[in-house]
């Protein structure tokens, strides 16, 4: 990853004496927009392969971010392409500073490199958009003034309010996956979303105090719904607008990404122990089906039903071992080799059976249970026995890791409130000036 140092008006462009920008106080659009006095602002723009839309978006950032709404605009780039070029070049028009992370390696796709740009940036406000102008840059203001207005952590630029529209979604079908993932979003997290009509839109403005960068773990695009699940912001508000035309180039969306979202969806609802071991039940109940189909299968080709019987479970446990992995437990398979994440969950399944026997036993003549009542219990509590064994002993994260990382973390974050302490621009060019950082 490497970071360009700023380039454009500079630090002092959004201060008093600094250069002016279009936008003047007493100006009719800015009294229009009826603008508190919000701190600064850092626009963060995921780019791939958009060069041929940055040189119009910061042309259009221009003409709509006010002289005294202080700005900064933060690239993160997984180009292929010249794009970092093209946003060099087209910055030196710009009066507010223009920063460039370039990632060599697109961890998380769009949604990590959103949360790269939240872990960079330090201003109060932070504005996410896309950069194929689809996302009208005349809105940054609206939604950092209806934030400061309504006094919300965050600020949602929706189609589906009142003066909103998905115009520039292509064809019937987008239309119709648009809405599918957004009423399975809202079905799923009730509570989280409420007052958030839009969870897919990727335009939105989030107070920097409301974001714990280090609790996010994107999956794709859809970084809003990362954000409102995880970080939970109060207040949330809406300003309604219009989705437009993709100015230049392709779009990025493909049945690849609809995937991703889904597991996405998985993962969030899933954070919760509880919730974990409710969707390990449902997966382990599904395993039924290709062990009864092989149990049939083998006893039909001659098999001994008891040898059978141990070989159909090995099928079962195969179903449920790849669909905790790719479901359950995706962000965790990099603790372990595969190899050894498939012999404990083996063992850990295998000893399930071995276990249920004696604990019938146990309740029936000890605890006086009729056989059916027993068998029940044994199954509970090897259940619950068997998901905290697949967790600890298969999945467990490695803590020494993350008490590192986070101890990093903290220690950046005391870095980078210092060096904006100490100076008078943006934050994030104060912490880059001098240089490429890699």
């Amino acid at each position: 990853m490497s970071i360009h140092p700023p380039v454009g008006a500079g630090a002092g462009a959004n201060e008093p004496g600094g250069p002016v920008r279009r936008h003047e106080l007493g100006d009719p659009d800015l009294e229009a927009t009826a603008l508190a006095e919000p701190g600064a602002v850092t626009v963060i723009i995921p780019t791939f392969n958009e060069a041929g839309n940055v040189r119009e978006l910061l042309r259009q950032l221009t003409d709509a971010v006010p002289a005294r709404l202080p700005c900064e605009v933060l690239f993160v780039d997984d180009s292929t392409d010249d794009t970092p070029q093209v946003i060099a070049s087209a910055a030196q028009d710009c009066p507010f500073p223009v920063n460039v992370i370039h990632r060599e390696t697109p961890a998380g796709g769009l949604g990590g490199a959103v949360v790269e740009g939240l872990k960079a940036a330090g201003s109060e406000w932070i504005v996410v958009m896309d950069a194929d102008l689809q996302h009208p840059p005349a809105l940054v203001p609206d939604l950092v003034a209806a934030g400061e207005r309504q006094r919300a952590d965050l600020v949602v630029a929706s189609r589906y309010i009142t003066g909103g529209s998905r115009a520039g979604l292509a064809g019937g079908y987008r239309v119709a996956v648009s809405r599918a993932a957004t009423w399975l979003a809202k079905g799923i997290f009730p509570a989280r979303l409420r007052g958030i009509s839009d969870p897919m839109s990727g335009f939105f403005a989030i107070r920097r105090s409301a974001v714990t960068a280090e609790a996010l773990r994107p999956l794709g695009y859809k970084i809003l719904l990362e954000l409102a699940v995880r970080c939970r912001p109060e207040q949330p508000a809406e300003v309604p607008f219009v989705f437009r035309d993709r100015f230049a180039g392709e779009s990025k969306s493909s049945a690849k990404e609809g995937l991703r979202f889904l597991r996405h969806l998985v993962e969030l609802r899933t954070a919760s122990p509880l919730a974990r071991m409710a969707a390990f039940g449902l997966i382990g109940l599904t395993g039924f089906v290709p062990n009864l189909l092989a149990l049939y299968g083998l006893t039909a080709a001659g098999l001994h039903y008891l040898p059978a019987e141990v070989l159909a479970n090995q099928f079962g446990v195969a179903w449920n071992f790849v669909l905790i992995e790719a479901l359950l437990f995706r962000s965790r398979r990099g603790h372990r080799h595969w190899a050894d994440r498939v012999g404990r969950f083996a063992v850990l399944a295998n000893a399930d059976l071995l276990l249920r026997i004696p604990l019938i036993a146990l309740f029936v003549s000890k605890l006086g249970a009729e056989v059916l009542p027993a068998t029940a219990l044994a199954l509970l509590a090897t259940f619950v026995l068997r998901f905290v064994g697949t967790e600890a002993l298969v999945y467990l994260p490695k803590r020494k890791g993350r008490q590192r990382r986070r101890g990093e973390g903290r220690a950046s974050d005391r870095t980078e409130r210092g060096a904006a302490a100490e100076g008078h621009g943006s934050p994030t060019a104060d912490r880059i000036e001098g240089g490429v950082i890699r």
